[in-house]
C-alpha cells in the first residue's frame, strides 16, 4: 500500500484549485509543467470564472470533483486556503500542496493551526503552506508555479542521486544546481515552507526507502516534530543513506531572519547540534560545506573515521594543512612504519616520507609519483581519506600525465580523494576536465575547502562510529521523592547519593545543637549551608559558611548564618542547616544536564567553579554516551590539560568523571519529571580517587 508522500510524490491525478484564464498565473504553471512532462494521470481543474484552460474543463467549485483525488494543488491566496482545503476535505482528496504564503511566517500562527486541525480531521496530508512545491526527477512529475519546463528524468545509475528536502525552496535550487554541475543528479527536490502538515521526517523515510537515492540533504530553519526527525534519521542510517544538514541560527541576528522567513522559533544551536550529530547526521556550517561533503558522502558513503592524508608539491603546504585541520579538531596521523619504509627509497632523499607528503619538483622527472604517492597514502590503513594540493602545471601533456597516473593510483579505492589543482580560477585544460569527469573525480578549486569538506566528512564517520556504542540507561531504584520545582541541595545531594555519585558526609539539622553532634561525628572541618528550596544563592545571601574547625566556631557560625538570612530574605523559612565535612580540593569541574522542550536531555561538562562562567569551556554531550565516548570528549576541552596534571598538581581521575557524568544523563533519561541538574563544583580529585560533588541544584516540573 502506497504511503502518502508516495501518493504525493508520484500522483495518479491532480487537481489545481484556483485555476485563472491569464495566461503565465500560477495555475497555469503548474498545468504547462504537468504538460511538458508527460504526466499520465488526470488532470481537473477549479477556477470561479469557470470555463476551459487547454481543453480541460474549470469546474467552478471544489464539489463538483469526483472523489479520492490523489493530489490538489492550491494557487490560491492566503484568504481562499481555508474553504479550499474543507472542500478537499469533503471530496476525500488525499493531498494538498499549498503555495500561499501569509500564515506563520508572518505571525498568523492561528491561521495556519486551524488548517493542520481541518487537514488532520480530515485526513488530508499538507505540504506547506509557503511552500515552492516538489520535483520527482525519478519519474518526472512536478508540482510547481515559478517556471515550466521539462525536467531531465534520472536515467543512468551511473552517478549517486541526493535527494533534497528543504524549507526553503529557493535555497534547495541552488543546491542542486551545485550537485548538479558535480555530475551528482538530484532524485527528489522537495519545499515544505511552513510543515502544516508534512514534514522533514516522513520525507526522509520516503527517501531511505527509495532505490534511486544514495544520500539526503536537508535544509532546515524551525524543527517542529524533533522526535519522529531523530527517529526518521536513524532510519536513514540504518538503511546507508547519510544525511547531510544545513541549519541557521548560530547568531543572534541569524535567528531573526529565520524567524521572518518560516515563522520559525530557533532553539538553541549548541543543544541542536549534540542531538543531531549523535543521530548520525553530518550537521555543516556552511553552504559550501553542504556541497562539498555531499559530494564526497554521495560517493562515498562509508568514509573512514581515520584522520586524514594530505599530499602536495610545497613544504609550505604541509605547515597550513597542519595549522587547518588542528583548528577544525582533527589530527593529522603519521605514516605507519610500513608505508614509510616504502616510500623512503622513493621519493626524494632530502625530503623523507610523511604526512603530509611532500613531492617537492621531484615529479617533474617522475610523474609516476602521481600514482605512487597517492595509493600509498590510500592503503595506509592509518590514514584517512586524501587531499591532493597541486597545481596541474602550465604544460598540458603534462598535466594530462598527472592526472592518468592520480586515476590509477586511486582506482578502486574505498575512501574518498579530492584533487585541488592549485591556480585559483586560472583555467584548466577542457581534456582534463573531461576526463576527470569520465573517471568520477573530485576536483577542486579550493585546497581550502577541500580540506574542510574531507574533515567533516570525517567527523560525521566518527559520530556514527561513535552512536553505535550509546548505552541503554536501565531505571534506578529506592531513589528519594522530590517535590516540584527548585529543590533544596540536601534534598538533590541525597537524590544523587542514591544514584551513585558521591557527596560529602553530612545531614541536615535543625538545631545547632544537632550540628555540633555532627560535627563532632564527622569530624572537623565542617561546612554549613542555609537550606530552602527558594534560597538558590546561598552565598550571595550569606548562606554559606566554609572552615568551621571545632565546636565554639560552629555555634558562632550558625548565629551569623541565621542572620545573614534573616538579612536577606526575612520572610525565608529554612528546611535546615546541612552540616557537611569539607572535601578535599581537587580540580573544580561542572556537571549538569537540561531537558529541553524539542530536544529532550543534554548533558554538560567542563571547567566548573567561577571559571564556568568565565571561560565557557564546556562540552555538550548526549545523555547515552558510553563512559569511554565521555572521556574522549573530556580531552577535547580548551583546559584538558588540567585534567592529565598541569605545573605540579596531579592527572584526576577522568575516569570517576566520566561514571559520573553518565549517571548524570542516566538520571535524564530514566527519571522524566526532572528539568535541570547543576553540580558545581565538583571536585575531581588525583587518579584513583574519584569525585566529590560538593553543591548541587536539582529543578523539576
Amino acid at each position: 500500500m502506497k504511503t502518502v508522500v508516495e501518493m504525493l510524490m508520484r500522483p495518479a491525478s491532480v487537481v489545481i484549485v484556483g485555476m485563472s484564464s491569464k495566461a503565465g498565473s500560477a495555475g497555469h504553471m503548474v498545468l504547462n509543467n504537468l504538460k511538458f512532462n508527460d504526466f499520465k494521470g488526470a488532470i481537473h481543474l477549479v477556477g470561479r470564472s469557470g470555463g476551459n484552460v487547454d481543453g480541460i474543463l474549470v469546474l467552478p467549485t471544489i464539489d463538483e470533483l469526483p472523489e479520492g483525488i490523489d493530489v490538489a494543488v492550491f494557487t490560491l491566496p492566503a484568504s481562499g486556503v481555508k474553504e479550499a482545503l474543507e472542500g478537499c476535505v469533503r471530496r476525500r482528496v488525499k493531498a494538498a500542496v499549498i503555495f500561499s504564503s501569509g500564515f506563520a511566517e508572518v505571525g498568523e500562527r492561528a491561521a495556519q493551526e486551524e488548517l493542520s486541525r481541518i487537514a488532520r480531521e480530515g485526513n488530508v496530508a499538507i505540504l506547506g503552506p509557503n511552500c515552492l512545491g516538489y520535483t520527482n526527477y525519478v519519474d518526472g512529475v512536478v508540482i510547481g508555479f515559478t517556471g515550466a519546463a521539462k525536467v531531465p528524468v534520472i536515467d543512468s545509475d551511473r552517478d549517486p542521486a541526493i535527494a533534497i528536502v528543504s524549507q526553503s525552496g529557493g535555497l534547495a535550487g541552488h543546491i542542486r544546481q551545485a550537485l548538479a554541475a558535480r555530475d551528482i543528479p538530484t532524485s527528489y527536490n522537495v519545499s515544505t515552507g511552513n510543515e502544516a502538515g508534512l514534514g522533514l521526517a516522513e520525507f526522509i523515510d520516503f527517501f531511505s526507502n527509495d532505490e534511486k537515492t544514495e544520500a539526503i540533504v536537508v535544509y532546515v530553519e524551525e524543527f517542529r516534530q524533533t522526535e519522529k526527525f531523530i527517529a526518521a534519521a536513524a532510519r536513514a542510517r540504518d538503511a546507508g543513506k547519510p544525511i547531510l544538514m544545513l541549519s541557521p541560527g548560530r547568531s543572534a541576528k541569524a535567528k531573526v531572519a529565520v524567524s521572518s522567513h518560516t515563522g520559525a522559533l530557533a532553539g538553541d544551536y549548541a543543544l541542536m547540534r549534540t542531538i543531531v550529530t549523535h543521530s548520525g547526521i553530518a550537521l555543516v556550517d556552511t553552504l559550501d560545506e553542504l556541497v562539498d561533503t555531499t559530494e564526497i558522502l554521495a560517493r562515498f558513503p562509508n568514509p573512514p573515521t581515520q584522520g586524514p592524508a594530505v599530499m602536495t608539491f610545497s613544504g609550505a603546504f604541509c605547515a597550513l594543512a597542519y595549522d587547518f585541520y588542528e583548528e577544525l579538531g582533527l589530527e593529522i596521523p603519521a605514516l605507519s612504519p610500513e608505508t614509510e619504509a616504502y616510500l623512503k627509497p622513493i621519493v626524494p632523499s632530502f625530503i623523507p616520507p610523511k604526512n603530509p607528503l611532500d613531492l617537492g619538483t621531484a615529479t617533474l622527472w617522475q610523474p609516476e609519483l602521481m600514482e605512487i604517492g597517492p595509493k600509498a597514502l590510500l592503503d595506509d590503513p592509518a590514514l584517512g581519506g586524501l587531499v591532493i594540493s597541486a597545481p596541474v602545471g602550465t604544460n598540458p601533456a603534462l598535466s594530462m600525465k598527472y592526472l592518468n597516473y592520480l586515476i590509477a593510483g586511486t582506482k578502486g579505492s574505498a575512501k574518498p580523494m579530492i584533487y585541488a589543482p592549485l591556480g585559483d580560477r586560472a583555467p584548466l585544460p577542457e581534456e582534463f576536465l573531461d576526463l576527470a569527469r569520465e573517471h568520477r573525480m573530485m576536483i577542486s578549486r579550493s585546497a581550502d575547502r577541500s580540506m574542510r569538506a574531507m574533515a567533516q566528512a570525517t567527523l560525521h564517520a566518527r559520530s556514527r562510529e561513535r552512536a553505535k556504542g550509546s548505552v541503554k540507561h536501565a531505571p534506578f531504584t529506592n531513589l528519594p521523592k522530590l517535590g516540584s520545582g527548585t529543590q533544596p541541595e540536601w534534598l538533590g545531594k541525597q537524590f544523587l547519593a542514591a544514584a551513585g555519585v558521591r557527596i560529602p558526609d553530612g545531614a541536615l539539622t535543625k538545631t545547632v545543637d544537632e550540628a555540633a553532634t555532627l560535627a563532632k561525628k564527622i569530624g572537623f572541618p565542617v561546612v554549613l549551608k542555609a537550606q530552602a528550596g527558594a534560597l538558590a544563592h546561598k552565598t550571595e545571601a550569606g548562606g554559606v559558611i566554609l572552615n568551621i574547625r571545632d565546636d565554639a566556631g560552629l555555634r558562632s557560625a550558625w548565629q551569623t548564618l541565621h542572620d545573614n538570612i534573616k538579612k536577606h530574605q526575612p520572610d525565608l523559612k529554612l528546611d535546615g542547616v546541612l552540616v557537611e565535612k569539607m572535601a578535599a580540593k581537587g580540580l573544580e569541574l561542572v556537571i549538569g544536564a537540561k531537558r529541553d522542550p524539542l530536544w529532550g536531555p543534554v548533558v554538560l561538562v567542563g571547567l566548573g567553579g567561577i571559571w564556568v562562567e568565565a571561560l565557557g569551556d564546556v562540552r555538550l554531550l548526549p545523555p547515552d554516551l558510553s563512559e569511554k565516548a565521555i572521556v574522549d570528549e573530556l580531552m577535547k576541552l580548551r583546559t584538558s590539560k588540567l585534567l592529565k596534571g598541569f605545573r605540579g598538581s596531579p592527572a584526576v581521575d577522568v575516569a570517576a568523571v566520566a561514571k559520573t557524568v553518565s549517571l548524570v544523563g542516566r538520571i535524564m533519561t530514566t527519571v522524566p519529571e526532572i528539568t535541570e541538574i547543576d553540580i558545581n563544583p565538583v571536585f575531581a580529585h588525583g587518579a584513583g580517587e574519584g569525585v566529590t560533588a560538593v553543591d548541587a541544584l536539582i529543578v523539576t516540573k
